[in-house]
Formats: C-alpha cells, sequence, structure tokens
C-alpha cells in the first residue's frame, strides 16, 4: 500500500482536495476527524488535557470547548506546544491504526492522511510521498477568516502559529495549489493521482 501524507497550513483547502480524492476511489483519513476522536468525552486525550489546561476548556456538558482552548494556544507558544505533545502522540497511533486496516482491505491502493502539521511534529516521515496544498497568503487569509467568523488580527495570529507555506512547500513530492478555485484545484489532483499510481 502507498502511504501518503497531505498536508498544508490552515484554510488552504485540504478538506477539498480530500473529497476530490475520496471520489477517485483513494483511502482518505481526515486529521481533524481523528483529533477530535482522541480527545472525545471519555478519552486519555481529555483527561491529559483538563490536567494541563484546567477545567475552563471544557464546555458546560464536560466536551472540550475548541474554540476557547484555542484562545489560550494560540495567544502562548509555549501552551501551544504543550497541547501539540499531548494530541499528536495519540493521533499517530490512531492513523497508523486506520493504514492497517486499509492495508488489509486492499494492499495495492494508496492511503492518504491528512494533517496540518504533520511537517513539525515530524510524522511526515511515516509516508512514502508528501502532497502539500497550499494557496496564496490573502487567500488564505480570506478563507480562515469566513470559515471560522474571526477578525483579521486573530486570522493573522493562527497562520503566524503555524509553518509558513514556503517552508512545508521544500518537503513536498506534489504540490496543489488551490488559489484559482475548484475546477484547477480539481485538475491538479487528478494529475497528482495519476502519479501516485504510477507508482
Amino acid at each position: 500500500m502507498l502511504k501518503v501524507g497531505l498536508t498544508g497550513s490552515i484554510a488552504v483547502g485540504k478538506s477539498g482536495v480530500c473529497e476530490i480524492f475520496r471520489e477517485l476511489g483513494v483511502y482518505v483519513l481526515d486529521a481533524d476527524v481523528t483529533a477530535r476522536k482522541v480527545v472525545a468525552r471519555g478519552t486519555v486525550g481529555l483527561v491529559r488535557i483538563v490536567d494541563t489546561f484546567g477545567p475552563l476548556v471544557l464546555t458546560d456538558d464536560g466536551d472540550l470547548d475548541r474554540k476557547k482552548l484555542g484562545s489560550v494556544v494560540f495567544a502562548d507558544e509555549n501552551k501551544r506546544q504543550i497541547l501539540n505533545s499531548i494530541v499528536h502522540p495519540l493521533v499517530i497511533d490512531e492513523q497508523n491504526a486506520w493504514i492497517e486496516t486499509c492495508q488489509k482491505i486492499e494492499p495495492d491502493g494508496i492511503a492518504i492522511v491528512d494533517a496540518a502539521l504533520m511537517i513539525e511534529s515530524g510524522g511526515y516521515l511515516r509516508f512514502d510521498k508528501i502532497v502539500v496544498v497550499w494557496c496564496e497568503p490573502a487567500i488564505q487569509l480570506q478563507r480562515l477568516i469566513l470559515r471560522d467568523s474571526l477578525t483579521a488580527e486573530e486570522a493573522r495570529m493562527r497562520v503566524k502559529a503555524q509553518m509558513p507555506q514556503d517552508e512545508k512547500k521544500k518537503f513536498a513530492s506534489f504540490l496543489i495549489d488551490t488559489s484559482d478555485g475548484f475546477e484547477e484545484t480539481r485538475r491538479q489532483t487528478i494529475d497528482v493521482y495519476k502519479d501516485l499510481t504510477d507508482q
């Protein structure tokens, strides 16, 4: 099975690219789904987060309040790194188990794991190929403001908290630029798919 890591900064269009890969018959694991799963109510991940950051990061129902936690960690680099050290190992274990399941189903298939912080965490080293999704910075900022209802300043802070896009591109086996909208993104994604199936 070809193991592919797909990454890119916040609000660059990774989800759209993943959807196109799914349509093409590729196994795709969404990192956001995995990240939510490992910190759901009753998990060791959530217990560790509450032990570290306190009960204020919980909703009234006892779930993780991602917005509250985000406002804490995006304002403090040290706290963000502590959060990542709790969540990343749990996410990687979950991803590895998923890849093993895919491999049993279709040994010659392609499994793509989508994870925003794959390069920063060193997780990219587990993959045969890396796809980096990116877009022009002004478009990224605009998408983030609209998607998450943030102020321009909040959006800039979140972008700044991540590795610069140009830095991520250096790790890419393949690049997909989503700046020009859906049809152009689809064309590039299909090209990458063809290259991956030729591996």
